[in-house]
């Protein structure tokens, strides 16, 4: 299980038997190591089922899922290989009950918590309710709850928000809902307060691995070192992977303290650093390395490479923001039309990587021009589409009857007669009964506030949602899940809805598709089909419609599924992370851009932005620099990095300086600057030649 592994990775993967901290440096092969110690584990005799490797994106489990299936064969189905997010719904289904949870209850996304808020703080001012979701989610990912909040609260809105968080968490309760952040805290408190639910979980999970620990936030911590029993167990079976030059996401939560804490929580605690990077040449890693430099070091490191200098990194001064955009569009240009290359380049081999979403915007317009193929990265989520939106709505409510936003959105999604002052009705009689809007549908008291006409329109959807639960109850496998959903497309005519919301028929069309492409989707997660794992023909677990329906809040984007498009990325820094490109451009590198600051605010931002005291400038500037670290070791091969000379700001142009990140990097000033125009230019004056030569030699051959 160690072949073709360096030193330090099979020392890390041959720790089996204590807490391990694998420093894993940019490029240095962790997710490697960790499929590594997860088949070494197995070898040694540990059950499959009894490991658990938990990540942060839904992508990466999957990649890892597929990794640990080469590796190790049928035993990989065995491994819990899973989110943090996803290992909580899997212990509040199984032990839930303990928190007054039925097994079915809901995870409501974003907008449903907007409406939640906006009902408890009796608001209707959605930028003030978004305020209140995102410090809500910050008390959360500390470990308060509402009483916490308010016993700390140092200011009245403060006091305020508590107030309204503890409204919120009733209504979560009685909706029988939970919301993200709840996945991490509450799976905590059912450790913590309920002896026999923590023992069974420590019982069940022999050895944890932790991919990206660096991004781990204070409540994620607790909830590790309960299931690895970290309190009564020095040798507790913990492998911790991350990087602290990698943590980005301060901004929701994350924090450095987690790493700090680890020799102090486990004085057994072994540390292999891997330094040896697969992924960049020299030159790249030194810029790296010298960026770096200035952040204070948890667990010192230095990167290095045997993949040769290459070329060096590339500084490219640009007038202004269109005129960098040229020149992101010449430099893909020349080196796809390099000199020596037996063949162009593909697109996929170049990415463009900038601080904040709007700065994508002047890039797609100069690659349309000059007609480069591209995708711009972390672009809507199909699950936020608003035809897929409303598919599950109706799901939710079949798997959980006492979700009552749920419930709005289905009972008026396709219009069915059932209309607001019907609803409102509804909900002021739900609510002084103490029921769901549902569970007061068949009430003997509701026909006294509600017409007959309303009544039944009520009672008639009632009875669709249990006829349609019960159905998914019994349905089986894939066929017979594609049967029951294009039938129930059908009935509740989903598609005609569609088509009347939409004034263009191709883009009626094209969520039409989204539509049909989500129920394959759901029924291929029935099971049943035939795969091909580690050799052998078999079969897929078979699940009911029901089980997927359950599962749907947490259920990936269908673009991660995709196959990869011949088109050149653009990404933000942040969702650029875990990712890396033969070619990189790193765009917009002036100061006030990244690093970030509070006065460059603009619409699109990549995340919320605190207002920034004093004392917290320099644990910011320290977080922004380890994102433009993020940027430089995602390139493999080539990296240039531009700036512009004015920017614009509002309306105006207005001068701009390079970021202070630029001079850190400490380049050869002999080798930075660049103009690909130049080079673009030179290069064909080159093809030209050559072409005439060619004709030449044709004709004087008396070819032509």
């Amino acid at each position: 299980m160690s072949s073709g592994l360096n030193l330090a990775q099979h020392e890390a993967v041959n720790h089996l038997h204590g807490p391990c901290l694998v420093l894993a440096g940019a490029g240095s092969g962790k997710t490697r190591v960790i499929t590594h110690k997860i088949g070494r584990l197995i070898q040694c005799g540990l059950e499959p089922e009894r490991i658990a490797a938990i990540t942060f994106t839904n992508k990466a489990a999957a990649e890892m899922r597929e990794r640990v299936k080469s590796l190790v064969g049928r035993d990989a189905q065995k491994v819990l290989v899973c989110t943090f997010h996803a290992l909580g719904v899997r212990m509040l289904r199984q032990d839930g009950t303990a928190l007054g949870l039925k097994p079915q209850f809901s995870i409501l996304d974003s907008d449903d918590v907007l409406g939640l808020l906006k009902d408890a703080g009796g608001t209707t001012d959605a930028s003030m309710a978004r305020q209140w979701q995102w410090r809500i989610s910050q008390w959360k990912n500390m470990g308060l709850n509402a009483d916490a909040a308010a016993a700390q609260a140092t200011s009245d809105d403060d006091s305020v928000l508590a107030r309204i968080m503890a409204r919120y968490e009733e209504r979560l309760s009685a909706y029988q809902s939970v919301d993200f952040d709840d996945l991490i805290g509450l799976p905590l408190k059912l450790l913590r307060d309920h002896e026999s639910v923590r023992q069974h979980w420590q019982g069940l999970l022999g050895h944890v691995l932790v991919d990206e620990y660096q991004d781990t936030n204070a409540t994620q911590y607790e909830l590790l070192k309960l299931l690895v029993d970290q309190a009564h167990r020095p040798d507790a079976r913990l492998t911790a992977v991350g990087d602290d030059d990698q943590s980005i996401y301060g901004w929701r939560g994350a924090t450095l303290d987690n790493l700090r804490r680890l020799p102090q929580d486990f004085p057994q605690l072994k540390v292999v650093k891997l330094e040896q990077n697969y992924r960049s040449t020299s030159a790249i890693l030194r810029a790296a390395n010298n960026l770096i430099q200035p952040n204070p070091k948890l667990f010192p490191k230095t990167l290095f490479s045997e993949l040769g200098e290459g070329e060096p990194v590339r500084v490219v001064d640009c007038d202004h923001e269109e005129h960098e955009a040229e020149r992101v569009v010449a430099r893909i240009q020349s080196l796809r039309a390099g000199l020596g290359q037996a063949h162009a380049l593909d697109w996929k081999e170049f990415a463009v990587l900038y601080r904040a979403n709007h700065q994508a915007r002047v890039l797609e317009q100069a690659l349309r021009k000059a007609q480069i193929p591209y995708k711009v990265s972390g672009g809507q989520s199909f699950f936020d589409r608003a035809e897929i939106r409303d598919l599950c709505a109706w799901l939710r409510l079949i798997a959980n009857n006492d979700d009552d936003p749920a419930f709005v959105r289905a009972a008026t999604t396709p219009k069915r007669g059932i209309g607001h002052q019907t609803l409102q009705s509804l909900g002021v009689f739900a609510s002084q009964s103490k029921l769901s809007l549902f569970g007061a549908l068949f009430s003997h008291s509701l026909p006294s506030v509600l017409k007959a006409r309303a009544l039944a329109s009520l009672q008639e959807f009632g009875r669709l949602v249990n006829d349609l639960e019960y159905r998914a109850r019994h349905t089986e496998g894939h066929e017979d899940a594609a049967r029951f959903l294009s039938e129930w497309l059908r009935d509740i005519g989903y598609e005609a809805h569609l088509r009347e919301q939409e004034e263009s028929p191709k883009l009626a069309d094209a969520r039409w598709r989204n539509v049909i492409d989500f129920v394959e989707w759901m029924a291929q997660r029935c099971g049943g089909q035939i795969e091909d794992v580690a050799g052998a023909q078999m079969a897929t677990r078979k699940q009911t419609l029901l089980e997927v329906i359950q599962a749907v809040s947490l259920l990936s984007t269908l673009s991660e599924r995709e196959a990869d498009q011949n088109v050149v990325t653009l990404s933000t820094l942040h969702a650029a992370k875990g990712l890396e490109w033969p070619h990189v451009m790193l765009v917009g590198v002036n100061d006030g851009v990244l690093p970030f600051h509070k006065e460059s605010t603009r619409s699109g931002q990549t995340e919320p932005v605190e207002r920034d005291e004093p004392e917290d400038f320099t644990g910011r500037l320290e977080e922004e620099r380890r994102l433009m670290y993020v940027g430089i070791t995602r390139a493999q091969r080539t990296l240039a990095v531009s700036y512009t000379r004015k920017r614009k700001r509002g309306r105006e142009m207005v001068s701009s300086s390079p970021s202070r990140f630029i001079a850190e990097m400490q380049l050869d000033a002999n080798t930075v600057k660049e103009d690909p125009r130049e080079k673009l230019k030179a290069l064909r004056a080159e093809f030209v030649r050559k072409a005439e030569q060619a004709k030449a030699d044709l004709a004087r051959d008396g070819l032509l």
